[in-house]
């Protein structure tokens, strides 16, 4: 039996996070879809996920501080960042923690396979 690789996507707007999930999909991954980074945490979900695509800007935890709780637990999960407001401070500062991509919305669907890959391959940190 094999094991199906898990892409969690973090994102506050339903919208996105339904059509981020079809992708994952599409391209044969199981996607766990989350509403909140605080979500994503109470679900126990880092341990099973292959990949995080997070959005920068939510209520709450924004996916920067996420990343900076996971890595500050011990967690080295590859992230892929997606933002309405792309600020470059921001950027950096996921860059420097080990972010693999950083990606203005809206963004083209090739791009995001793209850093999926990227993600799931030893060589990281494309966009």
């Amino acid at each position: 039996m094999s094991h199906q690789l898990t892409i969690s996507i973090i994102d506050d707007d339903d919208s996105v996070r339904q059509a981020l999930g079809s992708l994952v999909r599409s391209l044969g991954f199981a996607a766990a879809l989350f509403g909140s980074a605080e979500q994503f945490i109470e679900a126990g979900a880092v341990a099973a996920s292959a990949v995080v695509v997070t959005d920068v800007q939510m209520p709450g935890m924004t996916g920067v501080d996420l990343q900076d709780r996971l890595r500050r637990e011990g967690h080295a999960v590859p992230m892929i960042f997606i933002t309405a407001f792309p600020e470059e401070a921001l950027r950096k500062r996921a860059f420097a923690a080990g972010a693999c991509c950083f990606l203005g919305k809206p963004f083209d669907g090739d791009i995001m396979i793209r850093c999926i890959e990227s993600a799931l391959s030893p060589d990281t940190s494309i966009y």
